[in-house]
């Protein structure tokens, strides 16, 4: 893992870097934003050395406590990348390109996906009956299991509080348990690990 920040390079060919990567990973975010994020860590955190690991995986923590959809967390990473490369500027120079960074970010994830999405979908309704269609959907379930739990590994084993590594594996298992056998709300699982992080136990 990159500790040490190299920020992005504030051109026109920095600008262009930043949004062609989202308009490529965009197109592979199939089962959503968040089966994108082990590919996003790569690049912006090992790779280009834009973000730390602790400012993604506290990006992707608090776009999922807060209400709405998943992929408020690109909207983070790139305020984030936005705010590391005016670094150690602050005030409303740095704010302006932390959004503008964020509006490169998001609309380079939401523009391909969006229209893949609404041209694929005419197609299926016209074509739901294919032999080959059913096959493509039924082939698409492990691929976007496998890169949902490559998102949750990422996180969990990012360096903790956690004494023993071995903890946080406890604390997954224990929240998946909670999640497969009662009917307990995510809100209070979220709350409690909100509890255990300001505590410093995770």
């Amino acid at each position: 893992m990159n500790e040490a920040l190299a920020p992005l390079t504030l051109d026109a060919a920095g600008w262009l870097h930043l949004l062609a990567y989202y308009l490529s990973l965009s197109l592979l975010s199939v089962g959503g934003a968040m089966a994108t994020a082990p590919e996003m860590y790569r690049h912006t955190v090992e790779q280009q050395g834009w973000l730390s690991p602790h400012q993604f995986s506290d990006s992707i923590a608090i776009a999922q406590a807060a209400p709405g959809p998943n992929i408020m967390y690109v909207a983070l990473l790139g305020w984030n990348i936005g705010l590391n490369a005016m670094a150690p500027l602050t005030g409303w120079t740095a704010w302006l390109v932390a959004l503008a960074s964020c509006l490169v970010c998001m609309g380079g994830m939401l523009l391909p996906s969006s229209w893949l999405t609404w041209s694929s979908t005419r197609w299926l309704r016209r074509n739901h009956a294919r032999r080959s269609v059913r096959a493509f959907r039924w082939g698409m379930m492990p691929l976007v299991m496998g890169m949902v739990l490559a998102t949750g590994w990422i996180l969990a084993t990012r360096t903790t509080g956690i004494g023993h590594p071995w903890a946080m594996w406890a604390l997954t298992a224990a929240a998946a348990a909670l999640v497969w056998k009662t009917k307990l709300h995510l809100l209070w699982m979220l709350a409690a690990g909100a509890l255990l992080g300001s505590l410093g136990w995770i």
